[in-house]
């Protein structure tokens, strides 16, 4: 088999992997948030169910990056998928007879778990892209933009099976369900890819895993930023805003699935909405600027809407959102590609595990900023708060630089790639 048929086929094999992890992960958070929703838990009570999760990808990320340059990232894409059917077990004896303090922390603690095996499976994910897709930067851009897509699109599936299958089997059976697809999954990753794939020499110190260049510094503080903003609104405030308004489950689920399939769908036709450039930076750098305070606008309008009292106000927001996604999506498409390109093929896995713990950090504030926001002030002040977020994000990008940093030099045998 040639090289790039053989890289074709990793790609491939890691892109329907994560698919699979995707889909149930999705079912997670719907699972985890109607059941305890429907139990009466507060707004904030909810968010906080899910914050050791956010909160674990910040270091998953870190050590996944350099435990997949070091061991291979076939490995850690099992070891996140083995993690995540441990996550689901443990969530899965959760009894009812316990009390709420008990039944919290353990949630709590089994979402940490499902956090680490999330963001291992994506750091381990995204660097195979790297790998397999080689220094095209039109290939890269397409195979990423599919990649971060079609995983958006199964996520807003998982969404709808999350509440299907609370609906149908009940949270402690749909969870066992789950575990078993991710069992299949992971014999099959396990005897298709070589097990050392992209293993090369990781970073001996703290200060050398830190010590990224400017450019992907810069892009991962906007990251935080740019996903704040989206979680600011999205884990509690819109979904328990449109039940106050009358929505079912189903109604909310739905909503929330359609929003994430369109937005991946959208992510995936970014190279088709961003003309390409030469040299991979020239003008994808100034679309991540363009886009990013495009897309502040759209939750300040949003808050004013619902501070003036328009109606049909429910409407009027789920319009907006929809509109927000699709900025959103080319934000997120054009950064996932940037990362890429500003990042070094040989601890390409460090440099995305560092962006990604990024990517968590904006994930855990915007979490947290949910429940509190909207306890405090309602979906308006949600909406303003991703607004504030997403001006700080534009401010950032605009220091991205526009070409790619010389190559720094090392010592020892790894040779620097940028």
């Amino acid at each position: 088999m040639s090289a790039p048929s053989a890289g074709l086929r990793q790609y491939l094999i890691v892109t329907s992997a994560y698919w699979s992890f995707t889909l149930t992960d999705g079912a997670l958070r719907m699972l985890v948030l109607m059941h305890f929703f429907r139990l009466g838990y507060s707004p904030f009570t909810l968010a906080f169910l899910f914050l050791l999760y956010e909160a674990a990808g910040v270091v998953a990320n870190l050590i996944g990056g350099w435990l997949a340059t070091r061991f291979g990232i076939a490995r850690m894409l099992m070891v996140g998928l083995s993690t995540q059917i441990a996550g689901f077990l443990l969530l899965a004896a959760l009894s009812p007879e316990w009390s709420a303090a008990l039944s919290v922390a353990w949630v709590v603690a089994a979402q940490g778990v499902c956090g680490v095996a999330k963001d291992l499976t994506k750091t381990a994910s995204k660097s195979a892209i790297k790998l397999t897709a080689g220094e095209a930067s039109g290939q890269l851009f397409r195979w990423v933009a599919w990649f971060t897509g079609s995983k958006n699109a199964m996520k807003g599936i998982g969404f709808f099976a999350g509440g299907l299958l609370l609906d149908n089997f009940g949270f402690s059976h749909a969870l066992w369900l789950m575990a078993g697809l991710l069992s299949i999954v992971l014999i099959l990753v396990f005897f298709s890819l070589p097990p050392m794939m992209g293993k090369s020499k990781a970073s001996s110190s703290i200060r050398e895993l830190f010590g990224k260049q400017r450019a992907i510094n810069l892009l991962a503080a906007a990251r935080i930023f740019l996903f704040g903003a989206r979680d600011v609104w999205f884990v509690v405030g819109v979904p328990v805003f449109l039940y106050s308004q009358g929505w079912n489950f189903t109604m909310v689920g739905t909503f929330m699935a359609f929003w994430t399939i369109g937005y991946g769908v959208v992510q995936a036709l970014a190279p088709k909405v961003i003309s390409r450039s030469s040299d991979g930076l020239s003008n994808e750098v100034p679309a991540a600027r363009h886009w990013s305070l495009l897309l502040a606008f759209v939750p300040l309008v949003l808050a004013g809407a619902v501070v003036s009292g328009q109606e049909p106000i429910e409407w009027i927001v789920v319009g907006g959102l929809t509109l927000f996604g699709f900025a959103f999506a080319v934000n997120s498409s054009v950064h996932s590609y940037l990362i890429l390109a500003y990042a070094g093929s040989e601890k390409a896995a460090e440099d995305v595990g560092f962006y990604y713990a990024a990517n968590a950090t904006g994930r855990f504030l915007g979490t947290l900023l949910s429940g509190l926001l909207y306890q405090w002030g309602g979906v308006s002040y949600a909406l303003f708060g991703s607004a504030a977020m997403l001006l700080a994000c534009w401010i950032i990008t605009t220091a991205l630089p526009m070409t790619h940093a010389l190559p720094m030099p090392h010592t020892g045998s790894d040779t620097p790639v940028t």
